[in-house]
């Protein structure tokens, strides 16, 4: 068996980052930490974390951080209901559940039912953005407890739950409708004016021109890799894009910005998935995220 010491010992230095501060988290020397990595490893016979700046889990690295995290979760549990377990001079790093999430997700709707899961309990949440096509990624590859996702199907070991879908409009400024679009929203307009995307697997505006002209159309385009840039970059002119109605149902409604094609919005279904653990703490997360998703989001 594994030290639940050296075990908590890799997961903070992924979570922090480095050796040093993981080294003040646990109360210990920036050396002592490192033996202990160092002694994992020859035991586990593999390396677990690379280190650079900042420091990361390989993929063995990163199921021992889960298992390390599961661990400290059920202790919390633990020692909640029974706080004379609690060694007097155990390290008081509290427990933490990892999440990868959409970033169009933690700008409009995530933040409430985090907010509702942090008023009771000493949990801490740490998440992951990803594009919501690949957060499944994280869970197969044992990185995250939960996901939000637009995948359907359960991951292994996991449960999945529809959560709704969140809305999005081709939006740009009135101005760049007139200069871009002044002969309608066609193949060869696309084709010339500026889209914004959020990073390279962004695929929402293709998605989007694909269901209207039933096409593909290769899109110019400004990458913003932020919820918030994106709608500022529309609203200064630079491009259309796919933006979360949350986000600018303002705006469309005092005209500072308009639909491309009025009525032609877009729903992206989205999904809860965690692991199946008995983890009261992820369950209780996951009612926070349901209760919140059932008002947030279209269903």
């Amino acid at each position: 068996m594994l030290e639940t010491s050296l075990l908590a010992t890799v997961a903070v230095v992924v979570r922090e980052g480095s050796f040093e501060r993981a080294a003040r988290a646990l109360s210990l020397t920036p050396s002592a930490v490192s033996q202990r990595i160092r002694l994992l490893e020859e035991r586990v016979g593999a390396v677990l974390v690379v280190r650079g700046q900042p420091c990361t889990a390989t993929q063995v690295g990163a199921r021992l951080c889960r298992h390390a995290e599961t661990v400290a979760l059920l202790e919390e549990d633990l020692h909640r209901d029974m706080p004379l377990l609690r060694p007097p001079d155990a390290p008081r790093d509290r427990a933490t559940i990892r999440i990868a999430i959409n970033a169009d997700s933690l700008a409009t709707w995530f933040m409430p039912a985090m907010r509702d899961f942090c008023r009771e309990g000493t949990t801490l949440l740490n998440l992951s953005v990803e594009d919501q096509d690949r957060t499944s990624d994280w869970l197969l590859r044992g990185h995250v407890l939960a996901a939000v996702t637009s995948l359907a199907s359960p991951v292994q070991g996991c449960r999945s739950r529809k959560l709704g879908a969140l809305r999005y409009c081709a939006t740009a400024s009135p101005e760049f409708v007139r200069r871009w679009f002044a002969t309608g929203v066609t193949a060869d307009t696309l084709a010339r004016a500026p889209s914004l995307v959020f990073d390279r697997n962004d695929r929402l505006q293709d998605r989007w021109v694909r269901r209207l002209l039933r096409r593909e159309v290769a899109l110019p385009a400004h990458r913003l890799p932020a919820p918030q840039a994106f709608v500022e970059a529309a609203l200064g002119g630079l491009g259309w894009g796919m933006n979360p109605l949350p986000l600018v149902q303002a705006h469309l409604e005092a005209g500072r910005l308009v639909e491309l094609v009025p009525g032609r919005m877009m729903d992206l279904p989205l999904y809860w998935q965690a692991a199946r653990l008995p983890l009261p703490e992820l369950d209780r997360l996951s009612r926070a995220v349901l209760q919140v998703a059932q008002t947030a989001l279209v269903h």
